[in-house]
């Protein structure tokens, strides 16, 4: 992975200075929907926030702008870490058909959580269906490994840390439940828990030794606390070590009070398969590139023959004349 990749990947997670008004439109923007309870879920997860208001409203439209841009069109599922309001309904695009709650705390999703997803499903009408479910965002056991396109977590890590959940672990979760080729949306505090939160998801990555924000250290410190939470031995110290990730774009928030990250990773197309499966992979793809130059060797040796045979029947022609 190239410095230039991660820059540019940086780059279209937020280009939110120049292009944010076009980045994301709220339904209540327009006319027909301007309505008095238009702004009641702003203003209820503003007051159950722990944020200030400028760092609140500053990580919401990165959030906004992130989830709507990153958001692939193909995407079908997307599962929320930690839900606590309705914002990813008007986040996600409209072509996204299902969305999947988590909750950041061992009481589940409460009430007013509940409540705000299903106004603003109604509100949009966008025709996405809400799948509400009380796990825990660390412990994702409603959900079958290599099934979700996204997984989307915003300003939820620092929640479930003061409620007793695993963070960390939530990350891992949603690096499980990703389809191959899926995407990882964030946007959380610099550090939770005296913990950078971006060292964490980049040592996760194939790319961990290039992290450029927190270096090495702070990489192997989060691989080795990884690998401390097993309960496997070897076996977790094996996958803790397998990359889940193969690429990590992020960009600090700016304009902000309290320091945030932003950031997509994307899962390694090979992150579910087994060690001994990457290796026949491996050898497969060689032998497949192998064969290629053989054949590509064979089709430049029969242009060639062809050429000379047809030279040495021109020649003959005019032999005979």
């Amino acid at each position: 992975m190239t410095n230039n990749k991660i820059a540019l990947l940086s780059l279209a997670v937020l280009s939110l200075s120049s292009n944010l008004g076009n980045a994301f439109v709220t339904p209540s923007s327009s006319s027909a929907q301007r309505t008095a309870a238009a702004p009641a879920t702003s203003t209820s997860s503003l007051k159950a926030s722990t944020l200030d208001p400028v760092t609140y409203l500053r990580t919401e439209w990165v959030s906004a702008a992130l989830v709507t841009n990153q958001t692939p069109r193909s995407a079908d599922k997307v599962l929320q870490l930690g839900a606590q309001d309705g914002r990813i309904v008007n986040f996600v695009p409209r072509t996204v058909r299902e969305i999947i709650t988590s909750a950041c705390s061992t009481d589940g999703l409460d009430v007013s959580t509940e409540r705000q997803l299903n106004q603003q499903a109604s509100r949009r009408n966008s025709g996405v269906d809400i799948k509400f479910s009380n796990q825990r965002a660390d412990d994702l056991t409603d959900i079958p490994s290599s099934t979700i396109d996204v997984v989307v977590s915003m300003q939820s890590a620092a929640k479930m840390a003061e409620n007793g959940l695993d963070w960390k672990k939530s990350v891992r979760e949603a690096g499980r439940v990703l389809k191959p080729g899926g995407r990882f949306l964030f946007v959380e505090s610099v550090e939770v828990g005296n913990e950078s939160y971006l060292d964490y998801v980049v040592g996760l990555s194939e790319f961990s030794s290039e992290n450029k924000s927190g270096g090495a250290e702070g990489v192997i410190s989060a691989m080795d606390n990884a690998e401390e939470e097993g309960e496997d031995g070897e076996e977790e110290e094996e996958d803790a070590k397998s990359p889940i990730f193969e690429e990590v774009g992020y960009d600090q928030v700016d304009m902000v009070l309290m320091p945030h990250i932003a950031g997509v990773a994307i899962k390694a197309e090979d992150a579910d398969l087994s060690k001994a499966q990457k290796i026949e992979k491996k050898q497969q793809e060689e032998s497949d590139r192998l064969a290629e130059i053989s054949l590509n060797a064979f089709e430049r040796g029969s242009k060639k023959r062809r050429r000379k045979k047809k030279k040495s029947k021109g020649m003959g022609m005019d032999d005979d004349m």
